[in-house]
């Protein structure tokens, strides 16, 4: 499916959400740096939690306002949330105020408005593509974000330092701007009979009472359980590529030499180190994400889904045995092909499961492995600190494996529950 053939809806998105990604993702990779820097690692890495248990929260709710009252409205809700969100936390960063406390309160707001946002959008794709094409898109969408990836920390690593107040004003006005450009150029897709209000009775708990059943439905599908389970433990490794990889790679790479030509030589420092490896992490996305979506779709799921845990844990061992800026970039590499393993097919897997007027919420729900798994993630930061950088990989590594057991499970759970419905 070509993208002059999409929806409008998908276009106007692609557009908007390409310009909001870059802008954050050029000061976003720094940031777990900046808070460990004015906290401590102990610290940032408890606070973090934190933060992430209100996301958590608002993307079961953003599910959930995203079938009641339409992906439209809570696309664009979000998204001017999160940018004045980021306008906060530019006035925290200022010359004006320097505040850490308010600038971690802002990046708390900005997640939880995030998490409202992410349901109702892929919800919205799966409202107007047609199955058999939307892992591609899917994959197209990841590829736009994984080009973000490349060009916004290459950007960040020139500006971030010295310009981060400017940066988050841009973000801000950036977000602020796709949320009136969504307002006004794209339309509801939600069926119809789920987007009007829901009456509480007079009763301020209905609300609350009416999600925690739907989710209840959610979550009794053992094949669904069992799919974000094992997502929650994958994430606790590609989760790093934010959280400890940022960390030790300053710690540990001091002024080493990328290339050399004659008497001329490329050194890089560990804050630039980590701008390459993202880049590279990001060119690589976004240059075969669709190409290795098209190829994993030849095979059968279930060893798609085993392979990728077990390559995201054989690049953590790599990472934990090298110090080396090439070896990282190496490293990185093999992260990279497990990341592009399951892109597309995921989110397609989840839109098969889900029924057609509770998808927003069963894309909550799937996205409970980024949400929860982002909440737990964050304790890598102080393990390393009460166990070393050694054994932390090595529980990091042990869960991906786990994982890997819980999809061949997963998908014992989902063939028997074919077979049953067919009978």
């Amino acid at each position: 499916m070509r993208i002059r053939d999409w929806d409008s809806n998908l276009k106007v998105r692609l557009f908007g959400e390409a310009m909001m990604n870059i802008t954050f993702w050029m000061f976003f990779p720094f940031l777990t740096i900046y808070f460990a820097e004015e906290f401590g690692k102990n610290k940032a890495g408890l606070l973090l939690v934190f933060s992430q248990v209100f996301s958590v929260i608002a993307n079961l709710m953003g599910g959930y306002c995203a079938d009641r009252f339409g992906r439209k409205r809570m696309m664009v809700l979000s998204s001017i949330g999160q940018g004045l969100s980021f306008l906060a936390f530019a006035i925290a960063s200022s010359p004006w105020l320097q505040s850490p406390w308010m600038g971690f309160v802002s990046f708390a707001f900005a997640g939880v408005f995030g998490s409202f946002y992410w349901p109702a959008s892929q919800a919205m794709v799966a409202d107007v593509v047609p199955e058999k094409e939307r892992s591609n898109v899917f994959a197209i969408f990841y590829t736009s974000i994984n080009i973000a990836v490349v060009v916004g920390p290459i950007l960040g690593a020139i500006f971030y330092v010295h310009y981060r107040f400017q940066l988050l004003l841009v973000a801000g006005a950036v977000c602020i701007l796709l949320g009136l450009i969504l307002a006004k150029w794209t339309r509801e897709t939600a069926p119809i009979q789920k987007t009007a209000t829901v009456s509480n009775g007079g009763r301020w708990y209905y609300f609350l009472v009416n999600q925690l059943r739907d989710y209840g439905l959610i979550i009794k599908d053992k094949t669904f359980l069992l799919f974000i389970l094992a997502g929650v433990l994958a994430g606790q490794t590609f989760m790093q590529l934010d959280l400890l990889i940022p960390v030790y790679i300053k710690d540990f790479v001091k002024n080493q030499t990328l290339f050399s030509i004659g008497n001329w030589s490329f050194t890089l420092k560990g804050e630039q180190a980590f701008g390459i490896v993202l880049a590279e992490n990001g060119f690589l996305v976004a240059l075969f994400t669709v190409f290795v979506t098209k190829w994993m779709g030849k095979y059968y799921e279930r060893n798609v889904f085993v392979l990728s845990s077990v390559v995201y844990a054989i690049s953590i061992v790599i990472f934990s045995q090298t110090h080396w800026i090439w070896g990282l970039i190496i490293a990185m590499a093999v992260f990279t092909f497990a990341e592009l393993m399951g892109a597309g097919l995921q989110q397609s897997f989840v839109s098969r499961l889900a029924p057609e007027h509770m998808r927003g919420q069963y894309f909550a729900a799937a996205s409970l492995r980024y949400t929860l798994g982002r909440t737990i993630a964050p304790l890598s930061i102080p393990m390393t600190v009460w166990i070393g950088y050694g054994w932390t990989f090595f529980v990091l590594t042990v869960l991906a494996l786990v994982s890997a057991g819980l999809y061949w499970v997963m998908f014992y759970s989902f063939e028997k529950q074919k077979v049953g419905t067919q009978m």
